[in-house]
């Protein structure tokens, strides 16, 4: 195969390329497994929100625990005192006076210690159901796949095939051509190539003057169109 005809070759397959992603791209389960990937980042912000607040939750309720246990001390502490009978009655009142102030410290920090437990379960449940949902989410995604796969076997064959042929056919072709077609192909979106039927350019569709068309047949085979400035194949060479 001339390197004229490879690099139109070559066009045709990334077309056919083309249209065989946007087709695979359009499949309901691609639809289905993007939903799920945003699902799945939007819950791992959520999850890492709700692990660092139940954590928040824990420490406060061991600093309460250690607040109380401190509380009981004391009050075990000042009891002691009491029951000494050695202090003068003003002493005794200032003993009950911190008891009664100790009691109140205590009722608090019970108080709050219900609420942070009620908090922590909250947490603790919804930690719970965050994963739960992950896991089923990975169970959707895992389905959707083999679902996916499954239904573009086919398709997913004649990328492959095409794949190696486009490997081989861009192997064949000196090394500039190639660099050319790429540079063609971000430029025009794909058709970066023509060839002329009769003195016409197959895209661009610009009929050729004589003097130019005649030309083309005597210059190289692959050149560029001298109106849209695609790559031009020139397969008709001396006619």
């Amino acid at each position: 195969m001339s390197d004229a005809s490879s690099l139109l070759r070559l066009q045709e397959v990334d077309l056919q390329l083309m249209r065989l992603r946007k087709t695979l791209s359009a499949m309901p389960q691609q639809e289905k497994l993007r939903a799920i990937s945003m699902a799945k980042k939007k819950l791992a912000s959520q999850l890492m929100q709700i692990v660092g607040q139940r954590k928040d939750a824990e420490t406060e309720i061991a600093d309460n625990e250690a607040d109380h246990a401190k509380i009981v001390g004391l009050t075990a502490e000042v009891r002691a005192q009491v029951n000494e009978r050695v202090q003068g009655y003003r002493q005794i009142q200032d003993l009950e006076t911190q008891l009664t102030a100790l009691a109140k410290r205590q009722e608090k920090l019970e108080y709050v210690r219900l609420e942070m437990e009620e908090r922590y379960e909250r947490l603790q449940k919804a930690e719970r159901n965050a994963r739960e949902l992950g896991t089923r989410l990975i169970e959707e995604e895992k389905a959707q796949i083999d679902s996916y796969e499954k239904s573009t076997a086919d398709l997913q064959a004649q990328v492959r095939v095409l794949e190696q042929e486009r490997t081989a056919l861009r192997n064949s072709l000196p090394a500039n051509v190639v660099e050319d077609y790429d540079v063609a192909v971000k430029r025009f979106g794909g058709l970066a190539v023509e060839s002329l039927s009769s003195n016409v350019p197959t895209t661009c569709r610009v009929k050729l003057q004589p003097a130019i068309f005649q030309k083309l047949q005597k210059g190289p085979r692959i050149t560029e169109c001298p109106y849209c400035h695609r790559m031009l194949v020139v397969l008709e060479v001396g006619a």
